[in-house]
C-alpha cells in the first residue's frame, strides 16, 4: 500500500513544474519592447513556417541581386580591422509580405559570441527593417507566415557577403 501511494504521488506531481518550451528552437515570441504591435501573424503562431520548411531561396521581389544593391547603397562601411565575423538577422514575414520580430545574433568566424560595433549592427538592422517587398508564400493556395534570415559576413567593418 505504501509503494502504491508513493508511485501515485510521484506521478501526480511530475507535471506541476514543467517549463514552457517554444515549438522550435529559434521561434521568435512577440516582445512589446522590440516588436511592432500592429504586425499580425495570419495563421497562428504554431503555423509560422521555419525557413527549412519553405524550400525557397531568397524570397524578395527581384531576388538576391536587389537585396545586395539595397545594402550596397544604404550601408556606410565602418572600416575597423577588429570588426570581423557574422551577423545574422532573423525575422518573420507574414501572409501579406510584411516583416517584423527582428532578432540579431553576432559571432566571430569561429562561431564564438562576438559583439560588433553598434554603428555596424544598428545600420544593418535599420536597413533590414526598411525592406518592404518580401514575397508572399503559399501552401495549398493559402498565404502563409514564414521565418526568414539574412547573414552578413563582415570583414574589417565592411559587408563582404550576404547569405543565403
Amino acid at each position: 500500500m505504501l509503494l502504491l501511494s508513493f508511485t501515485f504521488s510521484c506521478h501526480c506531481n511530475r507535471d506541476i513544474h514543467q517549463p514552457k518550451y517554444l515549438r522550435w528552437v529559434g521561434d521568435i515570441e512577440y516582445n512589446d519592447k522590440l516588436d511592432n504591435s500592429n504586425f499580425k501573424i495570419c495563421n497562428g503562431e504554431e503555423n509560422v513556417l521555419q525557413y527549412f520548411s519553405t524550400a525557397e531561396g531568397p524570397v524578395y521581389f527581384g531576388e538576391k541581386s536587389v537585396l545586395l544593391e539595397i545594402f550596397k547603397t544604404k550601408y556606410s562601411p565602418k572600416y575597423d580591422s577588429s570588426q570581423n565575423g557574422l551577423i545574422r538577422i532573423r525575422f518573420i514575414v507574414n501572409c501579406e509580405g510584411k516583416a517584423d520580430r527582428f532578432r540579431m545574433i553576432q559571432s566571430n568566424f569561429d562561431y564564438e559570441e562576438f559583439e560588433f560595433n553598434t554603428k555596424i549592427t544598428t545600420q544593418l538592422l535599420v536597413i533590414t527593417r526598411s525592406i518592404e517587398k518580401w514575397e508572399v508564400l503559399y501552401q495549398d493556395n493559402v498565404p502563409v507566415d514564414y521565418y526568414k534570415y539574412l547573414i552578413f559576413k563582415i570583414k574589417n567593418g565592411q559587408i563582404d557577403q550576404i547569405l543565403p
